[in-house]
């Protein structure tokens, strides 16, 4: 592979690994607003699908009809994955007070 082949492929990918920190990125916002909010499966079905359009729509749109070219944009954001996931470490364990989830949960 030349240097030419090279150049574009990079550049793919970096635009691979910016829609996996927007898709990845954007879910741990949602799980931070979910926390706190009165309707967490409206929170997680409206982030599912909003990331999901984007993540696809950038996937066809930087991917297009070129295999090498979609394969460099997964291998973005698979990078992007890894990193967001092993950066921050593992989430501090808070204490759950189980029956007022309980009884947050069985309010209408």
């Amino acid at each position: 592979m030349t240097m030419n082949n090279l150049l574009p492929l990079l550049l793919v990918a970096s635009m691979g690994f910016l829609l996996g920190l927007i898709f990845f990125g954007g879910l741990w916002w949602t799980v931070q607003r979910m926390l706190h909010s009165a309707r967490p499966a409206l929170w997680m079905l409206g982030s599912l699908l909003l990331r999901m359009s984007i993540a696809l729509y950038g996937f066809w749109l930087i991917g297009g009809q070129d295999w090498k070219r979609m394969l460099a944009c997964l291998a973005g954001f698979l990078i992007a994955r890894l990193l967001l996931t092993l950066l921050p470490g593992p989430m501090p364990m808070r204490r759950i007070d189980v029956t007022a989830e309980v009884r947050r949960a069985s309010q209408p």
